[in-house]
Formats: structure tokens, sequence, C-alpha cells
């Protein structure tokens, strides 16, 4: 299915391995589509936690997803510096509902002098088990935890000095 075109606003909905609907993001407004990168951007959206509860993001931010790599990126611009959070994930599909992808636990937290910190990985080791995680997909994800490594200390792609600002400059165009 083809991605949806600039300007359209979408969900981005995360799931367990399980199956099982993690979380939502109600409304997130896509800058790119191609057949593998998908760029959008959200400023103070709704999100609802799989137990119902909601929250409201607190800060711009954009987020990039790729159909090939096993990990999407969001960007938050905050008043001391941008910040990025990694989700290590399957690549994402989007089909007409919304953008799907299924986090696999692992996070990386990126501050704004680039210096990071891997998360949860006792999370992950309770989610392999409970969910059977298959060992090819767990050297996957390790795999792309260095890859993702590898893209911070490069400053490669969503990781280059101007990335976020030049794609939140486009976004306030659509508000």
């Amino acid at each position: 299915m083809a991605g949806p075109e600039a300007g359209t606003k979408i969900q981005i909905h995360s799931y367990k391995h399980n199956g099982q609907l993690h979380r939502v993001w109600e409304s997130s407004t896509v800058l790119k589509s191609t057949a593998e990168v998908l760029i959008g951007a959200n400023d103070r959206t709704m999100v609802t936690e799989s137990d119902g509860r909601t929250w409201i993001t607190r800060e711009p931010a954009i987020v990039y997803f790729h159909a090939k790599h096993w990990f999407n990126i969001i960007g938050m611009l905050r008043t001391d510096g941008i910040y990025y959070y990694c989700n290590i994930s399957s690549p994402y599909v989007y089909d007409g509902e919304a953008l799907k992808y299924i986090d696999y636990d692992l996070d990386i937290k990126i501050y704004p002098d680039m210096t990071f910190t891997l998360l949860d990985e006792d999370e992950f080791n309770v989610h392999k088990r409970q969910m059977n995680y298959p060992p090819e997909i767990e050297r996957i994800l390790w795999s792309q935890v260095d890859i993702l490594i590898s893209w911070i200390r490069q400053g490669k792609g969503p990781f280059s000095p101007d990335f976020i600002d030049t794609w939140y400059e486009l976004f306030l165009t659509y508000r």
C-alpha cells in the first residue's frame, strides 16, 4: 500500500511481539513518505496506553520510521536542546488505518551532547522469555542496536545536525 501524503494526519500504533496493542499516538502529521522512510511530527498529541491511561506529549517531536531498519527515532525539541528517544522495533508498516510497528522493549535515550544510554534491558529479557522471541529476532534486534549506535556516533540520518530543525520548520507550515 502506498504511504500517506505529506500533510496527512495519521495515528501511530505500537504493538508487542504477542500482538497486543501497546500504545497509540492520536495524531502525527506526515512530512515525508517514501517506500522506505516516513518522517512525521507531532506536538501536544494524546497518547493512549494499553491499560487505557492517556497523556499528552509535552513538546514538539519529529518522528522517523524506516521500512528496513528495526528501530524508530523520536527527536524532541526541548528548551535546552534536542533529545532523542529510539525504540528498537520492527520495521514499520502503513496499512491505511495507521502506521504500525512492534516495540521490542530496548530503547536508547540520547542527550543534546549526543551522549546516550541503552534502556530497558531488564524489560527486554522478561518479554523475551514471556513472548518467546525467536533467536533470529534477538540477533536482528542486537545488530540493529549496533547500527543505531553507529548512526548516533556518525551523526547520520535523524542525528545529523540540522535534521530535526529542518523538519520542524516544515511542520510549522502545516499548523
